[in-house]
């Protein structure tokens, strides 16, 4: 049965070949395994932490030799984990990093699973909840953006803020509970008005924070933007050049792409996936037809759509069946072609299209590309792309859906004290919503949340 006091092992390093591969050993007795193995020059074991040893490593006590590696140790409490931990670097190599821990896992560790180094951490004290989530959103950050929004988590800003806020919540319970426990006393000098006061600016504050999840994130995951156009208009050529690669496959020959084609890129520090779509238009076979309802789906996924256009051709009836597919839509119209000859003006695509930007590009030339992408950045994010980076904002689900909690039971104990109802009903109302708000930290959490948080990590984190 697999217990916390185990010593566990994992690669922390990423599979494939390289120079160097990472061997961590977490756990009371990873020093201990570790010497087992290594045969230090000059020496046995590993004598002195936090100081680092050449030597060879064998497959077993007293076995082989697999590798040359490096072996430093770090005694607990002053390691990620909080525990002793020895790491070992051996050269690169998914046979060679394998070998090396099966080694470890035969002198006696057992193979971590995902996040159980991160999961000690917390268990240790060394993080709170909310830090140990931001390590993996540190990790999987696809933008500039997304990597700052998580490494303000792992400081410790917002935990600092729903501290501070849950703190306030419990002294305005036990001040209830004072109340109730010593009615015919004198009890510390606060005031239902203050207490009201007091709930109202903590409600507000979380009110606050729950309506920055969408802005955290966008900012974090990004946006899906969609180019739909009816055929040879130049949808993939545009996606070709706003990703700097071929990406789709551009030809003369119309219901070329059949599929939706997708493509990361990013803008305004944010991450964004551009779609290239099959060509609006009477389908020529069952294929293409599968093309063009992926494409309609591909609009309604869509947090911002860019309809194209042939600047160098008349507007037809394929394009007034764009202009109708995307109406209602947030959008923005692109003449491409700008580096042939001019048959449709913005005049006449915003009388198709109605009040939306208008941008002409070459996808040839790269021509109104920056143009594009700024218009994008900002019917997308707007300011919030740009926002400070002491805007404390979520963008983790688990994190909203706990302060909507914590919103719901502070709205209810400020009812019940406006209508003057029993005090332990209002000190229920304030535990539930401190219940709530430790959930993110992890000041209050299940086993199971524990469980789903960590589950969502890579190996040897």
């Amino acid at each position: 049965m697999k217990s916390n006091l185990d010593t566990i092992a994992a690669i922390a390093t990423a599979p494939g070949s390289g120079g160097i591969a990472i061997v961590r050993v977490s756990g009371p007795d990873a020093r201990t395994i570790v010497s087992a193995i290594f045969r230090r020059r000059g020496g046995d074991g590993i004598p002195t932490p936090r100081r680092v040893y050449f030597g060879h490593l064998c497959d077993r006590p007293g076995g082989a030799i697999i590798d040359e590696v490096l072996v430093f140790a770090m005694n607990g409490p002053r390691s990620y984990t909080g525990e002793d931990v020895v790491e070992i670097q051996c050269h690169g190599g998914s046979l060679v990093s394998q070998l090396v821990l099966e080694s470890v896992c035969t002198a006696g560790a057992r193979p971590a699973e995902p996040g159980e180094f991160t999961k000690r951490a917390f268990l240790n004290g060394r993080l709170d909840l909310a830090q140990a989530e931001a390590v993996a959103d540190l990790i999987t950050a696809r933008s500039e953006t997304g990597r700052r929004l998580a490494w303000s988590q792992l400081e410790g800003v917002l935990s600092s803020r729903v501290g501070r806020l849950r703190e306030t919540i419990l002294q305005a319970r036990a001040w209830c509970e004072v109340t109730l426990d010593f009615a015919d006393e004198d009890v510390p000098d606060l005031s239902i008005e203050e207490l009201a006061r007091q709930l109202s600016r903590v409600r507000a504050e979380l009110e606050a924070l729950t309506q920055s999840f969408e802005r955290g994130y966008l900012r974090y995951q990004g946006a899906r933007v969609a180019l739909i156009g009816r055929p040879n208009v130049g949808k993939s050529s545009l996606l070709n050049a706003m990703a700097g690669r071929d990406r789709a496959l551009v030809t003369p020959i119309a219901g070329t792409t059949r599929d939706v084609v997708e493509a990361s890129i990013v803008i305004a520090g944010a991450p964004v996936l551009l779609m290239d779509t099959a060509g609006f238009r009477e389908a020529a076979d069952v294929i293409e037809a599968m093309g063009v309802a992926r494409s309609r789906a591909a609009i309604d996924d869509a947090g911002c759509v860019v309809a194209v256009f042939d600047r160098a051709s008349s507007l037809g009836a394929e394009d007034e069946s764009v202009a109708e597919a995307v109406r209602g839509k947030t959008m923005i119209g692109v003449l491409n072609k700008a580096d042939l000859d001019l048959r449709t003006t913005p005049e006449n695509l915003r009388a198709l299209l109605g009040s939306v930007s208008i941008i002409e590009v070459s996808a040839v030339t790269g021509a109104g590309l920056t143009d594009l992408s700024s218009e994008l950045g900002r019917l997308i994010f707007g300011s919030s792309a740009s926002s400070d980076d002491d805007e404390i904002v979520i963008f983790r689900v688990r994190h909203r859906d706990a302060a909507r909690r914590a919103v719901v039971d502070l709205s209810r104990a400020e009812a019940a004290l406006a209508e003057g109802a029993p005090i332990e009903l209002i000190a229920s109302d304030l535990a539930a919503a401190a219940t709530a708000l430790g959930d993110i930290t992890g000041e209050v959490s299940s086993e199971d949340v524990l469980d789903r948080v960590f589950a969502d990590f890579c190996l040897g984190k």
